[in-house]
């Protein structure tokens, strides 16, 4: 819990009992990787130091309302040991959503991109405002007269292009993308914990895709000494572990998975704070965590060709700011002629996110 601060949850106001806690819960699950008993014994020492509850709302009116409400089961009769349910997963993700959509909306101006109109777009329920280039169906045209009377006022009323708002529009046709997120220890050294906003991005992500993109997939892989395909329900009890970075594991995984779909949009997207440390020959694993070892790195390249080949573009998110990474990255990035960011923790989903709108409106129809 190291250098996380959760003081929003501790003052009082008239919100609900059960929610402000429902929300200081989640977010700690996600840090201790699904743990409900750990998360409540997180809750206790918090309820201790800063007063959470009171006599009228106790913790285990909290714990009980969690079991009646759905977001928790006993893993068997009688078994002491709580785990949370797939209602509790799913508001992990609705969680997740809302969060970096919130983030979004506070962005500064330009991150918009501009819609692309035609046979095969649909309205979203977002609004955002007109850009040059959005076609003038689009426009809401309600929200639009009101902005010009809150802007002009009533007697000398004009519209402007400023006043415009149109509706936000998604493509019909599918994308299939593969999430790769780095699980090699770095994720976690030196008191920053980078898994958690990794695993928070990638449950977002996920809602986003089923609820707003229904033809569209997203297969998740984890990747360290090995690669390996994860399952949605397993993102909120992901944990680092003691590896290496075998990014030539995770690209191999990924391409077979993509080879697979119909779609004829193929998109990755990785997570790392590492440059590769490790592949596999044959049976055997080759490690060098020392400067960029050529060995790995031309494998690593290689494939990154091969994407580009295969009209596969790679999207990079740095989260480490290490010369060697960035280094390396920009190699990656020339020889697949995808794109690569460098992202603060907090800022990782708003990059992802609108790098995942951008693929939508830029994919073959």
């Amino acid at each position: 819990m190291q250098g996380w601060l959760f003081h929003k949850y501790y003052q009082p106001n008239e919100e609900d009992d059960f929610e402000r806690l429902f929300n200081l819960f989640k977010e700690l699950l996600l840090h201790t990787s699904g743990d409900v008993d750990e998360a409540l014994a997180w809750m206790t020492e918090l309820d201790k130091k800063y007063k959470l509850t009171h006599s009228g709302y106790t913790l285990s009116d909290f714990i009980n309302d969690l079991k009646n409400r759905g977001y928790l089961s006993d893993r068997n009769a009688g078994s002491p040991k709580k785990v949370p349910t797939t209602k509790l997963e799913k508001a992990l993700r609705q969680d997740a959503l809302e969060q970096i959509f919130d983030q979004l909306k506070k962005s500064k101006s330009g991150h918009h991109t501009t819609s692309i109109s035609g046979i095969g777009d649909e309205h979203g329920a977002d609004l955002r405002a007109f850009e040059f280039g959005d076609a003038l169906e689009h426009i809401d045209a309600e929200s639009s007269i009101k902005n010009a009377f809150i802007h002009h006022g009533i007697n000398e009323f004009s519209l402007s292009p400023e006043d415009l708002v149109v509706h936000d529009q998604y493509l019909q046709s599918q994308t299939s993308t593969v999430l790769m997120i780095d699980i090699s220890h770095s994720m976690i050294l030196y008191g920053e914990d980078r898994i958690t906003p990794a695993k928070k991005v990638a449950m977002a992500l996920a809602e986003l895709i089923t609820t707003r993109y229904p033809k569209d997939t997203l297969d998740i892989i984890v990747f360290g000494n090995d690669a390996w395909q994860i399952q949605l329900s397993d993102l909120p009890y992901l944990q680092v572990g003691p590896y290496h970075t075998n990014t030539v594991a995770g690209l191999e995984l990924a391409i077979d998975i993509l080879k697979k779909k119909k779609s004829a949009n193929k998109h990755i997207m990785m997570i790392t704070d590492g440059k590769p440390t490790c592949i596999k020959k044959g049976k055997k694993y080759y490690q060098n965590s020392w400067g960029l070892d050529r060995t790995i790195i031309n494998r690593t390249l290689s494939l990154a060709i091969t994407c580009r080949r295969m009209q596969i573009p790679v999207t990079t998110f740095m989260i480490a700011k290490d010369p060697l990474l960035v280094q390396f990255v920009d190699q990656f990035t020339a020889a697949n002629g995808g794109k690569a960011f460098y992202s603060s923790l907090q800022g990782l989903g708003e990059f992802i996110f609108m790098d995942y709108k951008q693929q939508k409106r830029n994919k073959k129809k």
